[in-house]
Parts: C-alpha cells; sequence; structure tokens
C-alpha cells in the first residue's frame, strides 16, 4: 500500500487535543490518530448508505397491509 504525505492546519486547540490523546496513550502519533479518524468516518459513512438504501426499499415497497401492531410484533419476533 502506498502512502501520500498531506499538509493539514490545526488551531491551537486542535493541536492541543491531538496531542493529548496521543499523550494519554490511545495513539503513537499524530498520523496514527488521523487515519483513525478517517477509518471512522468511512465506516460512519457505510452504515449511512446502509440505512438510506434499507429507507429507499421501504419506500419503494408499497405501503403494507399489515396492522401497526402486526408490524410490532414481527419486528420484535425478528
Amino acid at each position: 500500500m502506498s502512502t501520500v504525505r498531506k499538509t493539514i492546519t490545526l488551531t491551537d486547540q486542535q493541536n492541543d487535543w491531538v496531542k493529548s490523546r496521543i499523550a494519554c496513550g490511545d495513539f503513537t502519533n499524530d498520523s496514527e490518530y488521523f487515519r483513525d479518524l478517517i477509518r471512522r468516518d468511512q465506516a460512519r459513512n457505510a452504515e449511512l448508505e446502509r440505512l438510506r438504501a434499507a429507507l429507499a426499499e421501504g419506500e419503494q415497497s408499497g405501503i403494507s397491509n399489515r396492522t401497526p401492531q402486526e408490524i410490532r410484533q414481527a419486528a420484535k419476533a425478528k
């Protein structure tokens, strides 16, 4: 896997936050911290896309003939 060098600008407060995360042992350096943030953002976006797809599928499925009680019972059974 190749790497690309990036330059970013942080406020003093943001820089202090990153340094505190490294100092408490959660990360070994700035790059590790930012890669973790990117991985979390990617996972969050993937989950949002999954939810959007499920919502679209639900909207396209039409109106249910079941009663609200039947829908709740089916959800509980899952």
